[in-house]
């Protein structure tokens, strides 16, 4: 399994604090017929933190039908990758095995923030998660986990037997080509793992240097504008990106304007798709410009 295109960070809509499954049904939906290359549920824009186990497992299982029903009707496999990543190890993995059994096609493995492990310990912790046989897609997110890998460490990790792809999400353009340099190099040697984006300031860059995608927040919103921008990149249509770049840009500083995902969930109700609520701690905030959310699909 090779994945390229746009992958959307799916928010959890809630209704009355509770997990609005179908409404999340109907998102996934949504982002399936907008040609979208892949689910991804329960990650930081799902607010996976502050979600029972059940609600996690409901959420998964719903995504994982949203997919085979669209399969069976359009012939276009789309694969879900659940979120799976805690700050420990043994958490991990019992998420790694719930989620092979509720169908996934991969997990995502955000590395252990707050204990900040030393490098024998995340390498330990990334063997033992790929362990279990369920491909991974190993997430560096150092905003969040409060530890920027130097990319050397973070090659290293990706030549774990049973990595599918590694999400990186510093934001670093420099960082993310130095990356892809090295997964390149890899590469020749028989193990392929593919490079995407976690941030839609950058992801247009790094797919035109020879990244393979993107896991979104804004496709949310615009999932057709968000795989428009991401075959402009790859194909190196000039004219089309800087079109899109200037469409979506400022939407994107909008987005990210206050935590993720409090801003994407104000622009979703705006657009009459879900609720802006959020769960304690966060709190909702205010939608963005109506201008910015005109003519998305």
């Amino acid at each position: 399994m090779i994945l390229s295109g746009v992958f959307t960070a799916l928010v959890t809509p809630f209704d009355n604090g509770e997990v609005d499954l179908s409404t999340f049904r109907a998102l996934c939906e949504r982002q399936l017929d907008a040609g979208i290359a892949g689910l991804v549920p329960c990650g930081t824009t799902g607010e996976t933190p502050t979600l029972s186990h059940g609600e996690w497992s409901s959420l998964i299982e719903t995504a994982v039908h949203a997919a085979a029903d669209h399969a069976a009707r359009t012939g276009r496999v789309v694969p879900v990758i659940a979120g799976v990543g805690s700050n420990s190890t043994a958490h991990t993995v019992d998420n790694v095995r719930a989620a092979r059994r509720l169908g996934v096609d991969a997990g995502l493995a955000v590395f252990p923030y707050y204990n900040k492990p030393n490098p024998r310990g995340l390498a330990a912790h990334v063997q033992r998660v790929c362990a279990e046989g369920l491909p991974i897609v190993l997430y560096h997110v150092p905003g969040r986990t409060g530890q920027r890998l130097p990319v050397r460490q973070l090659l290293a990790l990706c030549q774990t037997a049973g990595v599918l792809a590694c999400k990186e999400a510093t934001g670093d353009v420099a960082y993310g080509l130095d990356l892809l340099e090295g997964l390149e190099d890899h590469a020749r040697t028989g193990h392929r793992v593919s490079l995407l984006s976690g941030d839609d300031f950058t992801f247009a860059p790094l797919v035109s240097m020879g990244a393979q995608g993107v896991i979104s927040v804004l496709s949310n919103v615009a999932p057709r504008q968000t795989v428009a921008w991401c075959d402009a990149a790859a194909t190196g249509d000039i004219t089309r990106l800087r079109e899109l770049r200037r469409r979506l840009q400022p939407l994107v500083r909008a987005l990210f304007s206050d935590t993720n995902p409090v801003p994407v969930k104000a622009a979703m109700a705006a657009m009459g798709l879900c609720s802006d609520a959020v769960r304690l701690p966060l709190a909702i905030g205010a939608p963005p410009a109506p201008a910015l959310l005109d003519g998305l699909d």
